[in-house]
């Protein structure tokens, strides 16, 4: 049974919905204002939003515009109830991203089909978001139906990289986008005075030098294996007639991006706000969570340099961290090699 979350300040106008939705066999909840139906939509992730505009406190686009940035509520498609009919307000509700906007009032039959077909289209979205995340190759297989990009991945170069071997520098113009099939690597910047800060630690199953190919600009970053790694290139040519040529893929590519842009975000607030102790916690917590598939048994491998160039301190006070965490009982150390013991100790870290 599809999850449908509807969100209506009328009291009428929302019970006499609700009832239309759950008469089709749909499971809905309901939320009186914004507010409330923006922190359900992320507490139960619903398969579909039926929202109204005018709200007191929050209204509708306001709920879109949270819910857009959260990638686990992006992909849900939004649809607005509204009285107004003008055609400014249904084009500002497109560009944030609503997916249909029926005026009130509206028939059972309007509302009902106009559901039906966003989660098909959601459906067949979600089918193909989900495979490019098995895979690369199974992702180009879907696109290589579509004519015009039925080149698209033959013959992609692959390349064996060695640790600690430079696959781009600052500065460099980009070629190709990368795609990590097995293996670490490192993002990072370097400042004027030669320190290194780690912006990303990424995985099999990450892409990274993208962002250079959309902004149309050479690399402001470089990029380094922290171990012996098998990356998959993805042609420019390719990637921008992948991005230009359809939408619904080129929709689907960014939101499977969306994830590190949030993760680089919220790393830079923390170098910013969080204590050294505590932003060598979260460090230590992330990596666990990126070596986990490789290292059953929890331990990570990493040099105190480069942890020290992740928190964005002197390698000597993350020495000095790691020797508190350890007398705390927090980690294990064991020469290179770190361990976390204690999860809910790390993260009371403060």
């Amino acid at each position: 049974m599809k999850k449908i979350l509807l969100i209506e300040d009328d009291e009428i106008m929302r019970e006499n919905t609700a009832e239309i939705l759950e008469l089709a066999q749909f499971d809905v909840t309901t939320a009186a204002d914004g507010k409330i139906g923006s922190k359900l939509a992320k507490e139960i992730i619903p398969d579909l939003i039926v929202s109204d505009i005018m709200m007191p406190g929050l209204d509708g686009y306001g709920v879109l515009h949270i819910l857009s940035k959260d990638p686990k509520t992006a992909n849900i498609p939004f649809i607005f109830l509204t009285a107004k009919a003008e055609k400014s307000e249904w084009r500002k509700g497109m560009e944030l991203g609503a997916d249909d906007y029926i005026t009130k009032p509206f028939d059972d039959t309007e509302l009902l089909n106009a559901i039906e077909i966003r989660l098909k289209k959601s459906a067949a979205r979600k089918k193909e978001f989900e495979r490019s995340e098995v895979g690369l190759d199974s992702f180009f297989k879907e696109v290589k139906s579509i004519k015009e990009l039925k080149d698209l991945s033959l013959n992609r170069p692959k390349a064996v990289y060695k640790k600690k071997e430079i696959i781009y520098h600052d500065g460099d113009k980009p070629h190709y986008v990368y795609f990590i099939n097995s293996g670490k690597v490192k993002i990072y910047k370097t400042h004027d005075d030669g320190k290194e800060y780690i912006t990303q630690v990424l995985k099999s199953g990450d892409f990274f030098g993208h962002t250079a190919m959309f902004e149309g600009s050479n690399y402001n970053d470089s990029a380094l294996v922290l171990e012996n790694s098998e990356i998959i290139k993805i042609p420019k040519e390719d990637f921008m007639a992948l991005i230009f040529q359809n939408r619904d893929v080129a929709g689907q590519f960014i939101k499977m991006l969306s994830n590190q842009v949030e993760e680089q975000e919220e790393q830079l607030i923390k170098l910013a706000y969080d204590t050294v102790r505590k932003r060598t916690a979260d460090a230590l917590l992330n990596l666990k969570k990126q070596y986990k598939a490789d290292s059953p048994d929890g331990a990570i491998a990493v040099t105190r340099e480069n942890l020290a160039s992740m928190v964005g301190t002197a390698t000597e006070t993350v020495i000095r961290c790691l020797g508190e965490f350890k007398e705390d009982g927090f980690i294990e150390v064991s020469g290179r090699s770190i361990k976390v013991l204690d999860e809910e100790g790390l993260n009371s870290v403060q």
